[in-house]
């Protein structure tokens, strides 16, 4: 029986089982995360001239009768441009019950290539929400905004969340929970979550982070470990503890805490409010349940920060809040935890790029 909370990975099997999340091909256990569902491609990407969403009574197909310049056939694999928008149906699709939403997001790495990935749906009116009750399929919008990349169908960009109820976690809750598991390193800001800074100060060496650079070959998502780091990116180097952003431009950073997620809780990352700086934190905002947590073989991981600055040239500052994470109860705990039983890219991370480079 389903009671209050994020759905744990048994619960998604049951789901699977009992056909309220489908697919056209066979779901593999490989998909299924300790709190999360891997979303697969499917076969056609169609190049559109705008972001959309479908809005009310009206379907994603509709809106590609409008918006569609042309097909890209993926069967045999193929580059989504830089800069382009494209509109992939997923092999997957939902059958929800009146009692579960859904939350999507990016997956790690994706986000870590500044590929931004978000869910859309039939009658959606946001993106990445998928209401209670809904029945139909689902769709990736992939926009590519530093490097072109090579995907084929069955790669997994993004991931899905459900939820039964109000699942998050408050404030006096937090500390509570804080007190009891210490979920971050240093002291805890808790305002709507808890936040979390930049480190500009390392503690060895000048490394602080990334720039993505502006012209780069296709990277293909398939290759793992096999991009040179020096072809694709800037080393971001300071000793004063402050970098300045360039307007448009890419970065990848670290949070300055290491953060601690408890098997019986999942979290997700939420931007800092907007008056704070000209940038923006974050595509890939999931963070399952043992991450960074002793039981799951952590000892705190930090936070990796996908970074764009936006109008003007900004100053970012060693230790300045950039933004939250927002802990949410499990339902049940889940029957693997990140980094224990499953091959986990990023447990006990520091500063680190996506895994297609070495």
């Amino acid at each position: 029986m389903v009671t209050t909370g994020i759905l744990p990975r048994q619960t998604i099997c049951a789901l699977i089982a009992s056909n309220v999340i489908n697919a056209s091909l066979p779901i593999t256990n490989v998909q299924v995360q300790p709190a999360s569902l891997d979303l697969r491609l499917g076969t056609v990407a169609y190049r559109v001239r705008a972001s959309f969403l479908a809005g009310h009574n009206r379907t994603v197909a509709e809106q590609l009768k409008e918006f569609e310049m042309h097909r890209v056939d993926l069967s045999a694999g193929a580059v989504l441009e830089k800069g382009c928008v494209y509109v992939i149906p997923l092999l997957e699709s939902l059958s929800l019950p009146q009692g579960i939403t859904a939350v999507a997001n990016a997956k790690s790495s994706t986000g870590r290539l500044d590929l931004l990935t978000r869910t859309i749906t039939d009658g959606g009116t946001e993106f990445d929400r998928v209401t209670a009750g809904y029945a139909g399929p689902l769709y990736a919008e992939v926009c590519p905004r530093s490097f072109s990349v090579l995907v084929r169908p069955g790669m997994r960009l993004n991931q899905i969340r459900f939820c039964s109820g109000q699942a998050i976690v408050n404030d006096a809750e937090l500390a509570t929970l804080h007190r009891r598991e210490r979920l971050v390193s240093g002291e805890a800001v808790i305002s709507d979550g808890l936040g979390f800074s930049v480190d500009l100060l390392p503690a060895s060496g000048d490394l602080v982070g990334y720039r993505a650079k502006p012209h780069t070959s296709v990277i293909d998502l398939d290759q793992i470990g096999y991009y040179p780091t020096a072809e694709f990116w800037e080393e971001v180097r300071t000793s004063k503890g402050r970098i300045i952003l360039d307007p448009g431009a890419f970065y990848i950073l670290v949070s300055r805490e290491a953060v601690t997620i408890p098997p019986d809780y999942a979290a997700e990352m939420a931007p800092y409010i907007a008056m704070v700086g000209e940038f923006r934190v974050h595509y890939a905002g999931f963070f399952d349940p043992g991450f960074g947590h002793a039981e799951a073989g952590g000892e705190g991981s930090r936070g990796v920060l996908e970074v764009r600055c936006h109008e003007a040239p900004f100053v970012l500052e060693h230790g300045q809040i950039v933004g939250r994470l927002v802990y949410e109860n499990m339902a049940e705990r889940p029957d693997i935890l990140y980094g224990k039983e499953i091959a986990s890219n990023y447990q006990g991370q520091g500063l680190k790029l996506a895994k297609q480079f070495r």
